[in-house]
């Protein structure tokens, strides 16, 4: 490594990425969208996963869902013609041959793989029509200036528009450079650490930036590493830290009391075509009893899904207009917020109360006059996305935030609306928010991550609700699974084909999604397939969406884009691909958008092979399990990633490296360590400020 030209004489904390060579005002504005603006920034930026391309694999070794480096020669190069071109390569090697198949290519590129070339490729091997492929692999043609095999394990790292892996891991070279020669801060005195984390801080960042080639690739995937786990303690007490900040700084608040209106409530209820559930009376009179006094409520409302939150929310939020004041509905996505807002005016409308909606995608015109409701009261009840709590919008007198599916969120997002509806006075007051979440948290976590809110569980299903039949099958058996989609689609069923992404990149995982979508074209006879990823517009997402539920198409190919917000009763059919790199609540989510009918539902897990003991373990949980508490639990049992409390396949990244299920066996430490006198208040607010300061938003996905 070259070593930099000016050693840090202070922390890396305060060194501006621009110290580093080739980084200009605008890449410095690139990594600002990473929330990257110093080299510790950089540095704490780390790795979503790791490629081993320190060794070259046979072809005859290739299994479908490995990710490898190959080499071999050209036999052949031709475009093949269906219902999109494609350019299919052969080559081979003493062992055996694969193809590489291009849906994008030009002319300069395939007669660059002309036959006899000897070519190394990287890619994830999958079964297809001529036995092994790659799709879209990296290629390069082997010559004089061929590069070496990797050293160490190749970092992937989470991405933004206009920056690639290759440039990031270059950039954080350079800035491992600089921690060689420099000063990250040692914020946690070593007799606080347990003995198997005393390791200084630059080496664990050193570790897990380049791990050396013999590295446990399946300890560092499960995030057991003593630099992971070292880290991971560290980030968890200072989100521990910033917490017990919340709470002292949160205890003179009062908030608006809201009187229930009931008659309002028996004409609200006289009109629904159902009874609510015992468990949904339940925890309507608990949120009701928590609105009626001054102390703002803080409530977590958990509940499986289809246990029917939207419907107590609404109840809620009847309450608040009732009492002359107004509420405000948040959700991660437009497709959810669309949901949210059909299901509240239909619910509302008819009792009079005024439903406004609020975007980022709207367009000027309409966004005016929607702020303008929302600011002289006309609006009583608000439904939207992040835009709500932006610059711009005034609220008359908000006194409810209802925030659905809390894990998309920061803790920053909830608190920044909840600024919108503060009043000074001579006691300053603030909303009551109501969290919730379909994602069922074990308690012992919701102690953890959320020690300042009531929770509320609605643990009873309403009646009606179809079983899903959950099965697991190899990705080998692709085209057995491809079959059964043909024959749901020839019945009139409706069915979901779920991509799970193994970039951070929004457009990598685009084009992942896009190449099965042309294959599930190609291959399914007379099946209307459909796309729909995070990086299409949201009027593009709703119009596929709205085609879907409207039955105009068969078979919708997804990121997890779906993962809340759709209700389509003829969809019985759910294949998600690679369930192994989710967490189990993520998949219950998943799962849970079909059985929403009265048919029979199904849900296809097609993992690939080999799958890990943990990975099998955790698949035969889903599949028998149908309570998303019980799997809830099970996964925090198996400690594997999880998805309870963060995601980011959507954007939200909650923890750079810390998973709370994973990381459980942790939180009594971290308390520990909290409750120190040796911690320094110095320390404890520089620890908040280095994870917490740039802490990522919610992107839309």
């Amino acid at each position: 490594m070259s070593q930099p030209q000016n050693p840090p004489q202070k922390p890396l904390a305060e060194i501006p990425v621009t110290a580093l060579k080739g980084v200009g005002a605008k890449l410095a504005e690139t990594l600002a969208k990473l929330h990257i603006s110093s080299l510790q920034d950089l540095l704490f930026h780390l790795p979503a996963r790791y490629q081993d391309r320190t060794r070259v694999v046979p072809l005859a070794g290739l299994r479908p869902g490995m990710d490898a480096v190959i080499e071999g020669e050209v036999r052949a190069a031709d475009v093949i013609f269906g219902r999109r071109r494609s350019l299919a390569v052969r080559i081979q090697d003493t062992t055996g041959s694969v193809t590489l198949r291009f849906f994008h290519f030009t002319a300069a590129q395939k007669n660059r793989l002309a036959a006899g070339t000897r070519v190394r490729c990287y890619g994830e091997a999958r079964r297809g029509s001529a036995g092994i492929e790659l799709y879209h692999p990296e290629t390069e043609v082997l010559g004089e200036t061929t590069s070496p095999n990797a050293e160490t394990l190749t970092p992937v790292y989470p991405l933004t528009e206009g920056l690639g892996q290759g440039r990031l891991r270059a950039l954080i070279g350079q800035g491992l450079d600089w921690l060689a020669q420099g000063n990250v801060s040692e914020l946690l005195p070593a007799q606080l650490l347990p003995q198997e984390m005393q390791l200084p801080l630059a080496g664990a960042l050193m570790y897990l930036h380049q791990p050396p080639a013999d590295a446990d690739l399946a300890q560092l995937a499960e995030g057991q590493h003593p630099a992971q786990q070292r880290l991971a303690l560290e980030e968890l007490l200072a989100h521990h830290l910033s917490l017990l900040e919340l709470r002292r700084s949160g205890a003179q608040v009062a908030a608006p009391p809201l009187a229930l209106n009931a008659a309002l409530e028996r004409d609200f209820l006289s009109r629904l075509p159902f009874s609510p559930t015992n468990a949904q009376q339940r925890v309507g009179r608990e949120i009701a009893d928590d609105l009626a006094t001054a102390t703002p409520m803080m409530r977590l409302l958990q509940g499986d899904v289809g246990a029917g939150k939207t419907l107590v929310a609404a109840r809620a939020a009847l309450q608040a207009i009732g009492a002359g004041h107004q509420c405000v509905v948040m959700a991660p996505t437009e497709i959810l917020a669309e949901q949210h807002r059909i299901n509240f005016s239909g619910w509302l409308e008819p009792l009079g109360i005024t439903v406004g909606w609020l975007t980022g995608s709207m367009k000027a015109a309409e966004k005016r006059a929607q702020l303008a409701a929302i600011e002289n009261g006309d609006a009583q009840l608000i439904v939207g996305t992040h835009a709500l709590f932006q610059e711009g919008v005034e609220f008359h007198r908000l006194a409810l935030v209802i925030i659905d599916e809390q894990h998309r969120f920061g803790v920053r997002q909830r608190l920044q609306l909840r600024e919108k509806g503060a009043v000074e006075g001579e006691t300053r007051t603030q909303p009551h928010q109501l969290i919730m979440t379909a994602t069922p948290i074990p308690r012992t976590l919701a102690m953890s991550a959320f020690a300042d809110l009531d929770c509320s569980v609605i643990d009873e299903l309403p009646p009606g609700r179809q079983p899903i039949n959950t099965v697991a099958i190899s990705n080998e058996r692709r085209f057995d699974v491809m079959e059964r989609v043909q024959s749901a689609v020839s019945e009139g069923r409706q069915a979901y084909w779920v991509c799970t992404l193994i970039e951070e990149s929004e457009t990598l995982q685009a084009q992942a999604a896009e190449s099965t979508a042309e294959e599930l074209a190609d291959t399914l006879d007379g099946a209307r397939v459909a796309l729909v990823h995070g990086r299409m517009k949201p009027e593009a997402k709703e119009l596929v969406m709205k085609a879907f539920k409207a039955g105009d198409v068969d078979l919708l190919v997804a990121t997890t884009v779906i993962e809340v917000g759709v209700d389509v009763p003829n969809a019985s059919l759910m294949i998600i691909e690679n369930p192994e790199r989710l967490g189990l609540a993520q998949l219950h989510q998943l799962r849970g958008r079909v059985g929403r009918g009265s048919i029979a539902s199904h849900c296809v897990l097609m993992y690939s092979s080999p799958l890990s003991a943990n990975g099998r373990a955790r698949l035969q949980a889903l599949r028998s399990h149908s309570d998303g508490f019980a799997i809830a639990e099970e996964d925090l049992r198996l400690r594997g990633p999880g998805e309870i409390l963060g995601t980011r396949q959507t954007g939200e990244i909650q923890h750079r490296i810390a998973d709370l299920q994973r990381d459980a066996h942790l939180l009594p430490q971290v308390q520990k360590i909290a409750a120190a006198p040796q911690l320094s208040e110095e320390a404890r607010a520089a620890l908040v400020r280095r994870w917490l300061h740039n802490k990522p938003r919610f992107a839309e996905a």
